[in-house]
């Protein structure tokens, strides 16, 4: 059967100004880090970037070395974007990145110019557009110069390839010597891509986050759920099929404490005297001042897209409440 979309798509989502240009993000996007890759169910990942959009989720997120195995998550996406989601595409922001290890040589990582540009070209084939709407850097590369690392982005800008300019996973200093030399080259950067939860705060702490609110630059936030430790799967203990067992690279089991329990739990209480669940709010809690301009969720299933999708609607925290949030996250001052 032939997908439509849902016709009142866009009554159930929020969307935001990224930084000070004119392209809108939808304060919900989804991120395709995990389970869009060769061993997952193709029909499972077209189901939720159906259900994403039919959210009013608009922004799909992506990166050239996201799987398994590296460039699967693109090549699948691109099946996607060319089936189910081809009429749509004007109302689509595909994104990706850039600067992780993709293939083998010195010419396969980093942050080069022959590297960022040869990788684009080959997540747009695997893709099957002519286009992104935002090319990232992905990380910061002390191995070459920043200017080289943002003239490839300007290029990538000025050839069509894509039409804004992002950088994920710099800090503050960072970021504001790329806003200064991408201003310079007159290419349109709007984001950073940053790690932010309520158990990670580095973004606070390192002066970002008032920082690109200052300065008219886009913040998205990855892992806002501490790689699913701020979800109810925590509460007792750390279940067999969570992702702490099965993969271990991002969150270990050994690090997540009775302490750390503790915190959880005291949370999940807090998410229920505000009627939503402890996934829920740790999102809506990323979106309560209005500095983050999205929150990146991920998925395996759809119910999990709807039930995060619904945040939209109460991302509003009362003063005692985030005093109770920094108490129980141990961020108190």
């Amino acid at each position: 059967m032939a997908y439509h979309a849902d016709e009142n798509r866009y009554e159930k989502m929020r969307y935001a100004r990224t930084g000070n240009s004119g392209l809108k993000l939808p304060l919900v996007s989804l991120g395709l880090w995990h389970n869009f890759g060769k061993l997952d169910s193709f029909e499972n990942m077209n189901q939720m970037c159906r259900t994403a959009f039919d959210c009013g989720i608009t922004h799909f997120d992506l990166a050239n070395n996201y799987g398994p195995d590296a460039g699967a998550a693109e090549s699948n996406f691109g099946k996607i974007i060319n089936g189910d989601l081809k009429p749509y595409r004007d109302e689509l922001i595909i994104s990706t990145k850039a600067g992780y290890y993709m293939w083998p040589g010195p010419y396969g990582d980093g942050g080069s110019r022959k590297y960022l540009l040869a990788s684009l070209d080959a997540s747009l084939k695997r893709m099957g557009l002519e286009y992104v709407d935002i090319f990232y850097h992905h990380r910061m590369d002390p191995e070459t110069p920043l200017e080289e690392s943002m003239m490839a982005l300007s290029t990538a800008v000025k050839s069509g390839k894509a039409l804004y300019a992002g950088i994920s996973n710099y800090d503050r200093a960072h970021t504001a010597q790329a806003m200064e030399i991408l201003k310079e080259l007159k290419c349109p950067f709007i984001i950073n891509q940053s790690s932010y939860s309520i158990f990670n705060r580095a973004i606070e702490t390192d002066g970002l986050k008032p920082f690109a609110a200052k300065n008219g630059c886009g913040i998205i936030a990855f892992s806002p759920l501490a790689q699913g430790l701020l979800t109810d799967r925590y509460l007792k203990d750390i279940p067999a099929d969570s992702r702490a067992r099965k993969d271990g690279r991002f969150l270990r089991p050994e690090n997540i404490t009775p302490e750390v329990l503790k915190k959880v739990r005291a949370l999940n209480e807090i998410a229920k005297g505000r009627g939503q669940t402890l996934a829920q709010m740790a999102l809506s809690w990323i979106l309560r001042d209005g500095e983050v301009t999205s929150v990146l969720i991920g998925a395996s299933k759809c119910e999990q897209i709807k039930e995060n999708a619904a945040i939209v609607s109460h991302t509003n925290f009362s003063a005692e409440e985030c005093a109770a949030i920094d108490a129980a996250s141990g961020f108190a001052d």
